[in-house]
């Protein structure tokens, strides 16, 4: 298969150079070796296996982009990034360590006190502990303000009550970041960051492993909070209300961290289907000697380009701190839109065969779906945006 990190034949940006480019090399032989072989497997059981993510952690896949005094690599979101590509490069997408990595971690990092960032962040690097953030409820999902799921001090604990679903890595997760309400009038100066050590407390419960259309490796899951007690210490910050602005802050990582996925896609997908075309004969000819596939490739190839460029440009803004919340959202959504596109294009390419479950294509058509639906739905990114003008 031609190497979707070369699809586009652009030079790689000064942030994607030297130890960002060894550990995309040491990630893709890490998950091409020990991951890929096993995909199907974990595709058919619809979640992976702890294994999978101790050997991810002794192969310093995860917190990469943690302070080495806490376990990890020292590294920024590059590094991040560099993982995240290889996982849709090597196309085993349901893997969730970029949520683990670039999502749940950072909100320890950034607001949890020096016991909490000693105590977790050390078994996050070795997959000791496997991270997940709750936040979407049956009645709660773009619109955070609307969570009703609460935290009631009484002495040195929080009691916890509510419902979420649709977590990533929910049903593997034990280290559990919880958006609470510690005080319901306030609305979103209410809100709260909360962490659940599942194997530690009472009242927890995990819901059915819930069956989507595409992603099925990746374990989703229903959380159930019934009295559960955690010591009021488990507060991310240093008092309560701050939970809104946390989140608010650190969204702007989790939506490029959705255009990761979807530019590393899109190269994948334009890789096997230029090798599909060129091998793949109607009437007598290559199905890439049909103008038509041309065009459309032209097409597809160029937009790609722009898509990368943009991406590669948002990804040194936020390393050198300066990517704002309205460029986050139109990488997510621009890029996820893209995504959208290229795959329902390619697939076209493929023809019958593209409906085909053993061709990668059709996996990757339906795990694009829900790049435009979570991280803040496409329509929400479009009203942040147009805020701004």
């Amino acid at each position: 298969m031609t190497n979707p990190a070369e699809i586009l034949a652009l030079p790689k940006p000064a942030w994607a150079r030297d130890d960002v480019a060894m550990l995309y090399d040491m990630a893709t032989r890490f998950l091409s070796e020990e991951i890929a072989p096993r995909y199907e497997e974990f595709e058919k059981a619809e979640t992976f296996d702890r294994e999978s993510w101790t050997k991810a952690g002794g192969a310093g896949l995860l917190c990469a982009s943690m302070p080495e005094e806490y376990g990890g690599s020292g590294g920024t979101f590059a590094h991040e990034s560099a993982i995240i590509e290889a996982i849709s490069h090597v196309g085993v997408d349901g893997f969730g360590i970029g949520l683990h990595n670039s999502i749940v971690a950072p909100y320890i990092l950034h607001y949890g006190s020096e016991e909490q960032k000693k105590k977790w962040l050390p078994k996050m690097a070795t997959g000791e502990l496997i991270g997940a953030i709750a936040m979407t409820e049956p009645g709660a999902g773009s619109d955070l303000q609307g969570v009703k799921t609460s935290a009631k001090r009484d002495g040195n604990q929080y009691s916890i009550n509510g419902s979420k679903t649709f977590i990533t890595n929910g049903q593997l997760a034990n280290l559990i970041i919880v958006v609470t309400k510690t005080d319901p009038s306030k609305g979103a100066k209410g809100t709260s960051l909360i962490v659940v050590e599942t194997d530690e407390v009472e009242g927890f419960e995990r819901g059915r492993n819930l069956d989507k259309i595409g992603l099925k490796s990746n374990d989703t899951s229903e959380l159930f909070f019934n009295d559960v007690r955690v010591p009021t210490s488990n507060l991310l910050g240093h008092e309560e209300g701050q939970g809104f602005v946390q989140l608010m802050q650190q969204l702007p990582q989790e939506r490029l961290q959705i255009g990761t996925t979807a530019i590393a896609a899109v190269e994948r997908a334009l890789a096997l289907t230029i090798d599909y075309v060129k091998e793949r004969k109607a009437f007598g000819k290559a199905i890439l000697d049909f103008q038509n596939t041309q065009f459309k490739l032209a097409e597809l190839k160029t937009e790609a380009t722009i898509g990368r460029v943009f991406y590669n440009n948002c990804v040194e803004r936020h390393i050198d701190g300066g990517l704002d919340p309205v460029t986050a959202s139109m990488a997510k959504y621009w890029l996820t839109d893209l995504q959208g596109k290229v795959m329902d294009e390619c697939l076209q390419l493929f023809g019958g065969y593209g409906y085909m479950n053993e061709y990668p294509i059709a996996r990757m058509f339906r795990d694009a779906r829900v790049q435009r639906i979570y991280g803040g739905t496409n329509e929400i990114m479009k009203l942040l945006i147009a805020r701004s003008l």
